[in-house]
């Protein structure tokens, strides 16, 4: 259970129920971290929008791979374990697990790198940041937007990591199904208890 109580499936209005159904309707459940926003589902809408707008133009590699190095950062044991599967998509689980342990695998290019450490500069202590480490980002070929974006998705993930490591989110029972060795890697900071998540269906007859 979350350090905070939440209100039972049962007992929601159809604001909640509406956030909830587009939550299962993506994962299959209503995920832990979604049940924390019962009291503000308008702030997960926002957030929504806000990942949305960060997304329209990055790619989805570059996106994942700034914020998984934010989340790692972070501390985010939830995060990175969800991101780092997403990432799987783009480059070998191992190099995944490499990169949370601040190894440079083959399968990143070296701007790449030079992107993961500066996110990495953002998510610890963005006021560490200079116009040096601008300087070396757009010597490996990003632009001013580029720029602009990578810091938009690791300070967006400060904020999201942030706030369930702060109200205690559990990670949901399917994320066992992830390889063990690549979850024990991906705990690099308050342990995850894993939770059978809710369904809209099996406790109020709803459809979505």
């Amino acid at each position: 259970m979350p350090y905070i109580s939440t209100t039972p499936i049962a007992d929601i209005d159809d604001e909640v129920r509406t956030m909830f159904a587009r939550q299962q309707d993506h994962y299959g459940y209503v995920p832990g971290y979604a049940r924390v926003f019962c009291y503000r589902p308008e702030i997960m809408q926002l957030w929504a929008q806000l990942q949305a707008g960060i997304k329209r133009r990055v790619e989805l590699r570059r996106f994942e791979l700034v914020t998984f190095a934010a989340a790692n950062a972070l501390r985010s044991s939830l995060c990175s374990l969800a991101h780092g599967k997403v990432l799987t998509q783009f480059i070998p689980a191992q190099d995944v697990q490499a990169l949370a342990r601040g190894e440079t695998p083959n399968s990143v290019t070296t701007a790449e790198l030079a992107m993961i450490g500066f996110a990495r500069k953002v998510a610890r202590d963005a006021a560490t940041v200079t116009v040096n480490d601008v300087d070396d980002l757009k010597q490996h070929g990003f632009s001013d937007a580029d720029v602009f974006d990578i810091a938009a998705i690791a300070a967006a993930r400060a904020f999201f990591t942030k706030l369930l490591d702060a109200v205690g989110v559990d990670g949901d029972e399917p994320m066992l199904n992830i390889d063990s060795r690549f979850r024990e890697t991906m705990m690099v900071g308050r342990p995850i208890r894993y939770v059978v998540p809710d369904k809209l269906e099996a406790v109020s007859g709803a459809t979505v």
